[in-house]
């Protein structure tokens, strides 16, 4: 079955950036809405960005939208997480997930999330 492998994790200082990697083999990636979840320490996890399948539409949590930019390439088969302008608050495991759900104006939740990877940890400094 489809599996995912996240890369680029790290650490950065405030205001710097990082580039998140997901990449997904075993399944039909172009048919796959694929999303980014993060859990800070001591909290749960929330959504971050996600960019449906049918309809190619990206969405964001208000907290990073303007900073963070989610794209995909159907070819290689991954999505990535271009993070700028990165906050302490940004401190979190960063995983990726993936669905056959495709909704006309939403994102798939958590709980509609078929596979997960084993997420990278992203770390910033103030």
């Amino acid at each position: 079955q489809v599996q995912l492998v996240e890369s680029g994790g790290g650490l950065v200082q405030a205001g710097g950036s990082l580039r998140l990697s997901c990449a997904a083999s075993g399944g039909t990636f172009r048919h796959l809405s694929m999303g980014w979840f993060r859990q800070a320490p001591g909290k749960e996890r929330e959504f971050v960005a996600a960019i449906n399948w049918s309809n190619k539409t990206t969405y964001y949590t208000d907290s990073v939208k303007g900073r963070f930019t989610m794209s995909r390439d159907n070819v290689k088969n991954t999505v990535y997480l271009q993070m700028n302008s990165l906050k302490p608050g940004d401190t979190a495991v960063y995983s990726c997930a993936a669905s056959t759900l495709s909704y006309s104006g939403r994102p798939f939740g958590q709980r509609e999330a078929e596979v997960w990877g084993q997420g990278t940890l992203v770390t910033v400094s103030s």
